[in-house]
C-alpha cells in the first residue's frame, strides 16, 4: 500500500487521530506531550500513530497535510492543527465540543 493511502485510510477510519512522536504514554517531545494533556483533558478516546516508528508516514504528511510540523490532529478527516492550534481551542472551551461531536458521531 501507498503511503499516502495508508494516510488517507487512517484519517478515514479514525474519527479523531493525532500523529505524534512517541506515543500518549511516552510522548518524545515537549509538543506532543502537552497536545496529549489536552486531548485527554477533554475525555475523548482518540487514536494516535507515532511518526518516530512510521519514517515513511513521517516524510509524507506533511506534504499530504500541507502542514509542516507535528504533532498534527485529524478530526472527522480534517486537519486541526498542531500543538499551538490544539492548545489555544483547549483554553478557550472550542476543542472539547469537537471531539464530543467526533465521539458521538463514531458511535452512530
Amino acid at each position: 500500500m501507498e503511503t499516502v493511502d495508508k494516510i488517507k485510510e487512517q484519517i478515514s477510519e479514525n474519527p479523531v487521530l493525532l500523529y505524534m512522536k512517541g506515543s500518549p504514554k511516552l510522548p518524545s517531545c515537549g509538543f506532543s506531550a502537552q497536545t496529549v494533556q489536552a486531548l485527554m483533558s477533554c475525555g475523548e478516546q482518540f487514536a494516535y500513530v507515532d511518526i518516530l516508528q512510521n519514517p515513511d508516514i513521517r516524510a509524507e504528511l506533511p506534504k499530504y497535510a500541507d502542514w509542516p510540523t507535528f504533532p498534527q490532529l485529524w478530526v472527522k478527516g480534517e486537519l486541526i492543527g498542531g500543538c499551538d492550534i490544539i492548545l489555544e481551542m483547549f483554553q478557550q472551551g472550542e476543542l472539547q465540543p469537537l471531539l464530543k461531536k467526533a465521539a458521538v458521531k463514531a458511535e452512530d
